[in-house]
């Protein structure tokens, strides 16, 4: 059996978890879910909140952890994972990239100028500039192609905005601490948040040592959940 730490992405929270978490309890599993600051119900204000906040919430859970975790990110979660590890090593048994941002170090971001993804139209900046939004009419399209009528809704009413200042600070990995650490990469191929091309383009970059494929929008947690979190369990 094994722990899992499953670190939502931008705009998201822990309520994103609530049908995985419960399935790999039941399969013996513990499971640590928690909103990054600014987040959830987490009422940091968005321009209060850092990249370096959200990095230490995560290795918060390490060190609370019975045993070396499994850390899970999800999308933008991917960069916080990433950052707690190199700063536990030793703590992290597995790095897993759900439909992630998985780059390498001193990089932010793993869009390029000419991608033409579909989020980057979507976006709201908000006039202090301290935080970014998802106009509501494209959230379906973006996050949530394959997803219920009620999780649609649950996310609508849950999602808050996104703190600019936590989201776009490059990362500071060595070879010999994140280096060191397995990475699993699971791509979604109907993502239309973090295309298919370009998560294949980051494995490319930094291959992990597992690869797992869903038929999936962006937010498996909702549409694949019983698959998802089976797949998590074939990592412990």
């Amino acid at each position: 059996m094994a722990h899992f730490i499953l670190v939502h992405g931008a705009w998201h929270g822990a309520w994103c978890w609530y049908k995985v978490g419960p399935l790999l309890r039941a399969a013996g599993h513990t499971v640590d879910v928690f909103d990054l600051p600014s987040n959830g119900i987490d009422r940091t204000p968005p321009g209060q909140a850092t990249f370096q906040d959200y990095v230490d919430r995560v290795v918060a859970a390490i060190d609370a952890a019975p045993e070396p975790a499994i850390l899970v990110g999800h999308s933008l979660g991917g960069r916080s994972i990433s950052q707690a590890a190199e700063a536990r090593p030793d703590r992290v048994a597995w790095l897993v990239y759900l439909t992630a941002i998985m780059v390498r170090d001193g990089e932010a971001s793993c869009f390029q100028q000419s991608d033409n993804a579909p989020i980057f139209g979507a976006i709201v900046q908000a006039p202090d500039g301290a935080s970014m939004s998802v106009r509501p009419d494209a959230l379906k399209e973006i996050f949530y192609g394959g997803c219920s009528v009620e999780d649609v809704a649950l996310a609508n009413a849950c999602l808050v905005p996104q703190s600019t200042g936590a989201a776009g600070a490059p990362l500071s990995l060595s070879a010999g601490n994140y280096g060191r650490i397995p990475r699993a990469y699971i791509e979604c191929t109907r993502d239309n948040a973090i295309p298919i091309a370009i998560q294949r383009r980051m494995m490319d970059a930094q291959p992990p040592k597992r690869v797992m494929s869903m038929d999936t929008d962006h937010s498996p947690f909702f549409s694949a959940a019983l698959d998802l979190a089976r797949h998590l369990d074939s990592l412990a």
